[in-house]
This record gives C-alpha cells, structure tokens and sequence, in this order.
C-alpha cells in the first residue's frame, strides 16, 4: 500500500503525481464501517465505494485514513478545530493525513468556516429517539416542521436526553437548554452509532440521532427504539476538502455529477440504505 508523510497539503495535481487518495473517515452509520484484519483497518460502506470509486476516475489507488469526530478537522486541514455549537474552536497544528472526509458529515455553518463541502448528496435530519419502554411518546405530525420540533422539545422536559458536542448531536444546535431536558454527554469519546446502545444499556431515555443512524438502528434493534420526531429540519451531507483543494473538489463534484446522471448514485444509496427513499424521496428527485 502506498503511505505518504504527514504534513502534506495536496491538490489534484500532488495526489495524481503520488498516486494515492487518503480519504479520511469516522466508522458511522453504513456511511463508512471498519473492521480489523491481520493486515490492518478495512473499511466499507456508501462513502468508502464513492471514495474508491473516485480514486479510480482520477487514476490512483485508493487508501482509508481512520479518523474520530474530535481529530478529523485537523487531520485534514493541518490545525486543530472543534465544533462548539455552531462555533469553530481553533488549536494547534497538527500534521495533515488525509485529502478528503468522506462519513456522512453534515454540512453545517460553523463546518463551512473550516472545509469546502463537494454539492450535498445525501439527505439528513436530527430525531429524537427513545427506548420502546419509553413513556415518551411519538408525536402526531402537524405538516408544519417547525411546529413539530417545538411538540418534540415539548416532550424532552425532565427526561434524560443522550447528546454528543462536536458533532450533528451537538445540544447547542438545537437550544436544548431551553427545554428543561436532562441532557447528558459521553464521559469519554463515543461513535454516532453507540448512542442507541447506550440508551438500551439505560445511560439516558433516549437521545438525539440523525437520520441515516437512525435508519440503521431501526433495523438493527426492531422493536427496542422509537422515533418521538424531529429536532431539527432537513439537513445535507456533503464530502469536505480543503479550501486550498478546489481542484480536488472540483473533481469530485464533476465525478458525483456523472454517477447522478447515469442512475450509479441511486444504486449505490439504495444499496446502503434502501429505506431512505421513503422519508426523503423528494431530495432523490431533485438531485
């Protein structure tokens, strides 16, 4: 496999004359899921056929850099970042180890001031989800978006609310202080996809968790979680670069264009997450 020394900025004219395209990814959802082999981290999932998929169209060979929701920023940009709310907090330099994330990063304001998003190619969504057992209960939808979320933050008063900060799950996105919820973060680092299992495992009621998640959940646990509605309107997911990578970027967007045109991304969504369509046929349509 080819490697590259750290601290290395490159745009599409360095990663053609290496040869190799890192992208960078954080196991979520079947965005991206890894696993351990005898010969190292393998990765698979949506993101991980796209990336492998663009590699070949801009002829190179493909290479997964794993990453976490605290190191990716800066493992990208080469300083540091975290998402406080909608507030980028900078650090220090740190050395550069990918080229592109790819994991189902929603693309949020605060995110933009960071990295350069590809055209969003994925619909998303925060619910609040909660164990079966729940008293919470679903909310009846109103038609109006706005009007559920206020019904959901209605429900959250005095209950337990599982939250995660740098990232889609940040509490301060959504002004959970002013529900009178008892929201509770992660006491050590905790994937996107452990926020069910925590409230199974009783470490809170329920939790937030964005669409995709929650798509997976519902298959994986049938029975044991249900959605009480949105926390937050439609989102969109889109692939970051750097802002010094509009080349890279352009590129890919170009890439993602044709796989739209000739019906490949469909397939490969549909391949991933084949329920997404029903909740969301009208972002498919209008790609």
């Amino acid at each position: 496999m080819l490697s590259l020394a750290p601290a290395q900025a490159r745009d599409l004219p360095e990663i053609q004359r290496d040869g190799v395209l890192r992208h960078l990814g954080i196991p979520y959802a079947h965005f991206v899921a890894s696993y351990q082999t005898v010969n190292g981290e393998v990765a698979q999932g949506l993101d991980v056929d796209l990336m492998r998929g663009f590699a070949r169209h801009i002829g190179v060979e493909y290479q997964y850099v794993p990453a976490t929701w605290h190191t990716v920023l800066g493992l990208l940009t080469g300083q540091a970042a975290q998402m406080i709310g909608e507030r980028p907090v900078l650090g220090g330099p740190v050395a550069i180890e990918g080229d592109i994330i790819a994991n189902g990063m929603t693309i949020l304001p605060g995110r933009e001031h960071l990295v350069a998003f590809s055209r969003p190619y994925f619909p998303s969504a925060v619910w609040l989800v909660a164990r079966s057992d729940s008293e919470m209960q679903p909310i009846e939808p109103s038609g109006d978006t706005l009007r559920d979320i206020e019904a959901v933050k209605a429900v959250m008063a005095h209950r337990t609310v599982l939250a995660m900060k740098s990232s889609c799950l940040d509490p301060n996105l959504y002004q959970l202080d002013q529900t009178k919820a008892e929201v509770i973060l992660p006491k050590q680092e905790r994937l996107l996809n452990e926020m069910v299992p925590a409230i199974l495992n009783r470490d809170a009621e329920s939790t937030l968790l964005d669409v995709p998640d929650t798509l997976v959940a519902l298959e994986k646990w049938p029975g044991e979680i249900k959605v009480i509605g949105p926390v937050s309107g439609m989102q969109e997911m889109g692939v970051a670069f750097r802002h010094n990578s509009p080349l890279l970027r352009e590129a890919f967007n170009h890439y993602l264009a044709e796989l739209i045109a000739d019906g490949s991304f469909l397939k490969l969504a549909e391949k991933h997450f084949p329920t997404v369509f029903f909740f969301f046929p009208e972002f498919f349509e209008a790609l």
